[in-house]
């Protein structure tokens, strides 16, 4: 290998087996969920499994959402699955199925859908970030000073940190 590689070519390989092994033959349907079901229908239920009947003709698709929200999934239920195949690209999904869990409940039961938001990171001390502003003096971008001086900044605490 030469060179940078990219992410997600780093990263496909072991998606598309953690997604195998959970019958998602089409990952795009895990990691871009948000955008196949819409916004509102991801915030309440995930897709979990996707199980093949012995015959192999129409797969079941399991969506997992809390009590409260399984009526209304219940009867959305069949214009996701058109939304659904149109990824496949055909009839792969015959059926989908609902499992309620609790808001808080064991390992896969945790139906927390919406990410959290990330936490402010705190700032750093005084000392730190006059130390990093005197590291990017020589910097004529302001942009590409400020991102040094937070990345400048960032090394500084984590080194203070370990010793």
């Amino acid at each position: 290998m030469r060179g940078f590689e990219r992410t997600s070519k780093l990263l496909g390989s072991r998606i598309r087996k953690a997604g195998e092994s959970r019958g998602f033959a089409v990952t795009r349907l895990v990691t871009h969920w948000e955008e196949i079901a819409g916004e509102s229908i991801a915030q309440v239920c995930r897709p979990v499994e996707v199980s093949y009947g012995r015959g192999g003709f129409g797969a079941t698709l399991t969506l997992l959402t809390t009590g409260a929200n399984a009526p209304m999934l219940e009867m959305q239920k069949e214009a996701l699955r058109e939304r659904v195949n149109a990824i496949y690209g055909y009839s792969a999904i015959s059926r989908i199925r609902l499992t309620q869990t609790a808001p808080t409940g064991f390992a896969e039961g945790q139906a927390q859908f919406t990410p959290r938001a990330p936490e402010p990171a705190p700032a750093p001390d005084p000392e730190v970030r006059d130390r990093a502003k005197t590291t990017t003096d020589g910097v004529a971008s302001d942009e590409l000073r400020a991102a040094l001086e937070t990345l400048a900044a960032n090394v500084y605490t984590r080194n203070a940190s370990k010793s």
